[in-house]
């Protein structure tokens, strides 16, 4: 890794916080998924550093910042974004979120639209009700004790090697075999584990997510947005963003064939080509005080055009 690319931390509210800064121009926050880190952006961050600004932080209970007993909820990591941005003097960002890390893009633009000027949702969490046994699980009373049993050594080898096994035999579910596999390693840290419950529990039961992004879709009428989907992931089903679609009429919507729940990392080409082409074609979005107070007080008043290249709204997430 060079220099440019090191891992770098800084200290948020007395908690460690670790990040990647690299690059220059417009700047892009890029934030994973549960369970996950900034690793998940390899592919991609260097690419996209040739013409923006790229901040990828492992979110507080991830990777290498701390995880202690705290706040997990949306607007904690939102507000946790909020604070690493100013310490780094970055003023506005193109928000890219990945899965629970989309949940959090929503949330950030929704509580700071003077600070956001698009969203790029990745498989994102909150937009429909439906996802993975396996996350409504993560979720579920016991999970803490049982991975404790499933990554003692022994048994977390055997494990591995049924997952490739299932992935050779194209097993339903086993698409993003590596990925999964990452983060089953990851639950043998008790502190990383007891993180991701708590950020499950606050947004999905065992009838799935219980977060939707429907209510305060109005009050970012003109933010762009794009909606990145794998048309074969198993952990959000791709339909969801067509739900996506209906909740933000006119947001470009890109289904990546042959690409499960990471579909920047499986087809990293494709998704760098859909960020530019979506930064290039989209102006920021431009916050009013004024029209927000509108909104909230119930004057709807027009919707704006929506060709392509004009101001997409956005579906914001209720909290």
């Amino acid at each position: 890794m060079s220099s440019s690319r090191r891992v770098r931390f800084v200290d948020v509210h007395g908690h460690r916080r670790a990040f990647i800064k690299t690059g220059s121009g417009p700047a892009l926050l890029l934030l994973h998924g549960v369970a996950c880190d900034h690793t998940t952006w390899d592919r991609v961050i260097a690419p996209l550093a040739k013409d923006y600004t790229v901040i990828a932080p492992d979110l507080l209970g991830h990777g290498q910042s701390a995880k202690p007993r705290g706040d997990y909820s949306l607007g904690g990591y939102a507000n946790g974004m909020r604070d690493l941005l100013t310490i780094l003097g970055v003023d506005r960002v193109t928000v890219v979120g990945h899965s629970f890390g989309g949940g959090v893009a929503l949330q950030f633009a929704y509580q700071f639209p003077e600070l956001t000027e698009r969203l790029i949702l990745v498989a994102p969490g909150g937009v429909g009700r439906e996802v993975s046994p396996i996350i409504r699980l993560a979720a579920a009373p016991g999970f803490r004790q049982l991975m404790g049993v499933l990554t003692l050594p022994g048994v977390r080898q055997v494990n591995r090697t049924g997952l490739r096994l299932a992935h050779a035999a194209r097993l339903p579910g086993t698409r993003d075999v590596d990925e999964i596999a990452k983060i089953y390693d990851s639950f043998a840290s008790p502190g990383a584990c007891a993180a991701v419950q708590q950020v499950l529990r606050g947004v999905v039961d065992l009838r799935g997510q219980f977060v939707t992004m429907a209510d305060r879709a109005y009050l970012t009428e003109a933010m762009p947005i794009c909606v990145v989907w794998g048309a074969q992931d198993p952990i959000i089903p791709s339909s969801h963003a067509h739900i996506a679609e209906n909740l933000a009429p006119g947001a470009q919507v890109e289904i990546i064939e042959d690409s499960g729940h990471f579909p920047h990392r499986d087809h990293s080409q494709q998704f760098i080509r859909i960020v530019r082409d979506f930064m290039a074609t989209t102006q920021p979005a431009s916050y009013s005080a004024t029209r927000r107070r509108e909104l909230l007080s119930g004057d709807r008043g027009p919707r704006r055009g929506r060709g392509r290249g004009a101001s997409r709204p956005l579906a914001a997430l209720s909290s």
